[in-house]
């Protein structure tokens, strides 16, 4: 699944390529994929045919595209597999086996929304304020966010974040630490990997009580959450197959930067004992049993 730095690199390319093109024509391959317009595809067609981008913002994993009027946007969800590409060129416009929704630009580029599993989706909803009147995510200064995307919680990449606010509703959590930074009603944007990577930098295991924790642990988990993510975004992500690309078709390369998840068995490369998966919430964890030893009940 796209994590955020991958999410943030595509918002990034969308500043950088559709951002005042007006579209003149939709085609949605499958309706499947506009599922959460809920007034259909012929108002999503509708809704969009016509309109200029005006800005690529980013909140979590949720990217969109501001529009025209300003009261409505185009937003993205890209679910396991989804793709946002930038078509520029004849030869690139040939359908993909998996193309979904294809929006043609004024300039003769197309927007494809690419999706092999079909759990992205695409949708033109209403804006609605910030409720704390700040701007809705990255990338732009309107305090709006997309309905849909109103309760979800700011990110750590989020230059408004209020981290203190973070430390505080995470220490008072009655949970394990890990599946508070999953929660993305907590902080978004948080994935799998960035929760394995950020708390292997912090040497808290996963289990952790959040009520036992320290300031300076809490501080310590968000902190490497951060750096994880920041330092994928340089590299563009993470990318384990073919399926995630950025706008422009390149795969991100920080996989063969992760210190402990995926890495079942090979040494730890801070201690070098062997790193350690554990099933959790229906996926994996993995840790390093010396850096970040198992809670015992009442040890804390």
């Amino acid at each position: 699944m796209p994590e955020l730095p991958e999410v943030e690199t595509v918002r990034d390319g969308l500043a950088r390529h559709v951002l005042g093109r007006r579209v003149t024509r939709v085609d949605v391959h499958r309706e499947y994929s506009v599922r959460r317009h809920v007034e259909g595809p012929l108002d999503f067609v509708g809704r969009l045919t016509g309109r200029r981008f005006d800005a690529a913002v980013r909140r979590g994993k949720f990217v969109w595209l501001l529009l025209d009027d300003g009261d409505d946007a185009l937003l993205a969800h890209l679910g396991m597999s989804g793709q946002l590409l930038v078509r520029q060129s004849p030869d690139e416009l040939v359908d993909h086996p998996h193309l979904r929704v294809r929006i043609a630009l004024d300039d003769g580029s197309s927007l494809d929304f690419v999706d092999q599993r079909t759990f992205g989706h695409l949708s033109v909803p209403d804006l609605v304020p910030t409720a704390d009147g700040l701007p809705g995510g990255l990338g732009a200064d309107v305090p709006a966010v997309p309905a849909p995307v109103a309760h979800i919680a700011r990110d750590l990449l989020d230059p408004v974040l209020d981290r203190e606010a973070v430390v505080a509703a995470l220490r008072a959590r009655r949970t394990g630490v890990k599946r508070a930074l999953l929660d993305q009603t907590l902080v978004s944007g948080i994935g799998n990997i960035y929760a394995d990577e950020g708390l292997w930098r912090a040497r808290l295991h996963y289990a952790r009580p959040t009520e036992t924790l320290r300031r300076a642990e809490a501080e310590r988990a968000l902190d490497g959450a951060h750096d994880v993510m920041a330092e994928a975004l340089v590299q563009g992500g993470t990318s384990f197959d073919a399926l995630y690309v950025n706008v422009n078709g390149a795969s991100g390369y920080f996989d063969r930067s992760l210190a402990v998840y995926g890495q079942e068995g090979r040494p730890c490369p801070r201690c070098g004992a062997p790193v350690r998966r554990d099933e959790f919430m229906n996926r994996s964890s993995y840790t390093c049993p010396v850096c970040q030893p198992r809670p015992r009940r009442g040890h804390w």
